[in-house]
């Protein structure tokens, strides 16, 4: 006993050190990102409560027979690609399930598959300390952002107050109040849900009564945020924008989460009512930490000793030296070298191109600070005829992991602006653009302002509009070509009196020829 109990101490230490080793970057990414970030600070407390419910479940596991345990080598595998995938194509996500699905293997290969269901949730629940990708997170934002509007619009004029909204500003007449996307309620929505599964996973009922509570902590949070903005609404009326900034601002945070957090408290205990033969028990006494032994689904599991801790067999062993090897590769994947291009800095960029004369304008050290680029340009263009046009083009010199092109579809929405719809065009072959180019158009609308913008991203000599063959590409052009420069280049117009959008169209195509050969410059191929 006291030699596996050895074999597993070391092997598990060595294991801990050669993830530690490979994942470092994006493990200080996590843990920054869970200071930094009030959306995510549960995520710190995750990995505590996962460790404690395994705790709780270590005589369940450890008695049941280490079946299959050769699985875990599989899952390894699957993991350490998902490794590669996400170092080569530079997103954290990946890599952050790469470790989870790594770790998910080396607990099949201790304790067999059996063994690792008896722990599936606590293992399951990792996952919610992982970020949600960037797209996904930030049009989840945007929209939370607009129905937060509505309600708080809503609740203002339930008591009295005039309001109304366009897109995510609320105008209160002498003040207007943007819902910014730290206002959009998903800092409620993301650890109210992460508590919601933890309380459905202890709270011993029927599976239904679980789901229901896992699925009602969103429209909570979403009512609830609505109604906060409301009140904010209602105190900036009595007292002043002074009452919608600093301490107030994040006192009303932490109330309404205590709120939403009450209320789903409450649910459960009407949930616990439901379909109860007297005499009924409090919902608090349903909660269980504990799990007892004699649910282990082992038969004779009362007879059998209970050990310490596993023993580690042939699987495990043979997955702690497939990761030895392969933190040597790793090695090799986060050091290597980038050969970009020379090119011309947008410092340079001609402010008179083909009868249009441009006024360059500098980006606020906040935007500065989240794009994270190496080189950017920013000017409003206007022709002879007194037309403009917005542009930006941004340059990323290496596309590594938390540097990358941003999507406009995340930043369009704001300042009272709302998207009406995206679409593919395709801008024809002109004398200046030898070959038809895919772009994405987007529509956009404040009240009666309407405002058409096309965007695109310039990956070495591609032009894509499609942000998942941007990763695609990273991924292939990083091994083939060891190179992940590129750029975002958006421009937009607003359709002026009397104007279609057609007409619109035409105008931004014209542009887009005339900048198309200035481009190549400072963006090379």
């Amino acid at each position: 006993m006291m030699t596996s109990t050895r074999y597993l101490i070391f092997s598990s230490v060595l294991v801990i050190a050669l993830l530690s080793y490979m994942y470092s970057d994006s493990l200080l990414f996590l843990f920054n990102y869970w200071i930094g970030s009030d959306d995510y600070s549960h995520g710190m407390f995750v990995p505590l409560i996962s460790g404690f419910l395994v705790w709780q479940a270590r005589h369940r596991f450890m008695q049941v027979p280490r079946e299959r345990a050769w699985w875990g080598l599989g899952v390894i595998f699957v993991g350490l690609m998902l490794y590669m995938i996400g170092e080569l194509a530079t997103l954290y996500v990946v890599l952050h399930l790469s470790l989870w699905t790594v770790m998910v293997g080396l607990v099949i290969a201790l304790v067999g598959i059996r063994g690792a269901k008896v722990i599936a949730f606590p293992l399951g629940y990792l996952l919610t300390a992982i970020p949600l990708p960037v797209f996904f997170y930030a049009n989840l934002s945007s929209q939370l952002q607009l129905w937060s509007s509505s309600l708080g619009v809503g609740c203002l004029q339930l008591v009295g107050v005039m309001a109304f909204r366009e897109g995510n500003v609320i105008d209160l007449g002498q003040v207007q109040l943007q819902v910014v996307e730290a206002c959009s309620g998903i800092r409620y929505l993301l650890p109210l849900t992460s508590l919601a599964l933890l309380c459905a996973y202890l709270f011993k009922d029927q599976m239904w009564k679980r789901v229901v509570l896992v699925v009602s902590a969103i429209p909570i949070s979403i009512v609830i945020n609505g109604f906060r903005i409301g009140m904010i609404g209602v105190l900036v009326e009595l007292y002043g924008k002074g009452a919608a900034e600093g301490f107030y601002h994040l006192f009303e945070g932490w109330v309404i989460f205590m709120v939403s957090l009450a209320l789903l408290i409450i649910e459960m205990g009407l949930l616990g009512r439901i379909g109860k033969v007297a005499p009924y028990r409090p919902f608090l006494a349903q909660l269980s930490w504990r799990v007892p032994y004699e649910e282990s689904g082992h038969e004779g599991a009362r007879s059998m000793p209970r050990r310490i801790l596993p023993s580690p067999g042939p699987a495990y062993l043979c997955s702690v030296a497939l990761l030895a090897p392969f933190t040597l590769l790793s090695t090799s994947l986060v050091d290597r070298e980038e050969t970009p291009p020379s090119r011309a800095a947008f410092i340079d960029f001609p402010m008179e191109i083909a009868g249009w004369r441009g006024e360059r304008f500098p980006l606020e050290k906040q935007y500065i600070d989240a794009l994270r680029f190496d080189d950017y340009v920013l000017a409003d263009y206007r022709s002879n005829h007194g037309h403009q046009v917005n542009f930006y083009s941004a340059y990323y010199q290496s596309q590594r992991k938390g540097q990358s092109a941003h999507s406009p579809k995340s930043c369009l929405p704001g300042g009272g602006w709302e998207i009406t719809s995206i679409t593919h065009k395709e801008l024809p072959s002109s004398a200046k653009i030898l070959q038809p180019l895919m772009v994405n158009r987007a529509v956009i609308h404040k009240g009666d302002q309407r405002q058409i913008v096309l965007y695109w991203f310039k990956q070495r000599d591609r032009y894509l509009a499609d942000e998942y063959l941007v990763k695609v590409y990273l991924l292939w052009d990083a091994v083939s070509r060891q190179r992940t420069d590129g750029a975002l280049v958006r421009m937009a117009s607003l359709v002026g009196p009397g104007e279609t959008e057609a007409t619109v169209d035409q105008r931004l195509q014209d542009f887009a020829a005339e900048i198309g050969p200035e481009l190549s410059r400072f963006v090379p191929d």
